[in-house]
Parts: structure tokens; C-alpha cells; sequence
């Protein structure tokens, strides 16, 4: 397809929020293939920590909510924006929905004339609420706030480097 034919448009389907209910003021950040990490981090961590100036957030604390959005190949840096809020500003209780998405793309053929092919795709999507207030535990898809033994756990445990040397060293004990 992509040999003698370039793609003119995509055109993603309208989807509705996946969080029903949310507050007017949650912060929305659509994440797309070619966003760069550190420009969204930046925006969304100044709202989230309060660090907005000029722009109206009830109570100098920042947001309390903020949601991650993306399909197709932005999948993977939405999940990395939200990993990096949790560790960042902590205590984050997290509510991730996955569904698909239809995506219309027009593509043009490269020899001329007016050729041109339409093509109905379905791709995954996810969404991810982070929150400084409690989620409901029960709803599909919640993840509690890291307490901070889990995470001290996880920087003690010791790189995959000296979990092969003590494996290769306990299949060296066992043979005798």
C-alpha cells in the first residue's frame, strides 16, 4: 500500500470521555505518535503541582485530575506520561480503560490523476485518569497509589545483571 500510494489525511473517530462524571476542570492531555514526553510533562505537571500562572485553579494546589489519552502507536508514550506523573507527584490513584477506535484514512495514489482510496481502520486506545482523590477500588481497571514499601521494594531489588549472576551461580551449587 504505502509503494505507490501516500497517505493525505486520517481522520480519527470522535470517541466520548471513558470517565463518566468527571469534574469540569480535569485536565485532558490527548497524546498523539508524534508529541514530545518532556512538552507534555511539563504542562500537565505545572497544572497538577499548582505552577499555573494566569490560569484559573481553585485553591493553589493544582488540579486534582488529570486523564491520558492516545490510540495507535501513541499507546505506549500515553502509559509512559502516566508512569511519570505517579512517580513524580506520588499518591495517585489511577483508572485505565482500553477500547478501540475507528480511524478513516485517506491515501493518494503517487502515479496521479485522481485516484485516491479510503480505508476504515480499528486501533486500540487507552485512556488513563490519574487522581489525587480516591477512585471507587471496585471499578474494572483501578490502581491504588504505590505505597511507599512497594515502591522501596522495587529500587531494592537488584538489577537483572545480578539476578542472572546469582541464578548462573545457584545452577553451578545445585550440580554437585
Amino acid at each position: 500500500l504505502e509503494h505507490n500510494w501516500r497517505q493525505r489525511h486520517r481522520v480519527p473517530g470522535r470517541t466520548p470521555c471513558p470517565f463518566p462524571g468527571l469534574a469540569s476542570g480535569v485536565l485532558e492531555m490527548r497524546v498523539k505518535e508524534g508529541s514530545k514526553i518532556r512538552n507534555l510533562m511539563g504542562f500537565a505537571m505545572a497544572r497538577m503541582q499548582g505552577d499555573v500562572s494566569g490560569v484559573g485553579v481553585s485553591g493553589g494546589g493544582g488540579l486534582r485530575q488529570v486523564v491520558f489519552s492516545g490510540s495507535g502507536r501513541a499507546v505506549t508514550k500515553t502509559i509512559t506520561c502516566a508512569e511519570i506523573m505517579k512517580r513524580k507527584v506520588g499518591s495517585l490513584h489511577q483508572l485505565t480503560k482500553l477500547r478501540y477506535k475507528g480511524v478513516r484514512e485517506v491515501w493518494e495514489s503517487h502515479e496521479g490523476g485522481a485516484s485516491e482510496m479510503t480505508v476504515h481502520r480499528t486501533v486500540p486506545s487507552i485512556s488513563i485518569l490519574l487522581s489525587k482523590d480516591p477512585l471507587d477500588p471496585q471499578e474494572p481497571g483501578y490502581q491504588p497509589p504505590e505505597t511507599l514499601s512497594r515502591s522501596s521494594f522495587c529500587t531494592a531489588l537488584p538489577s537483572s545483571t545480578a539476578l542472572k549472576q546469582s541464578e548462573h551461580s545457584l545452577r553451578q551449587n545445585s550440580a554437585f
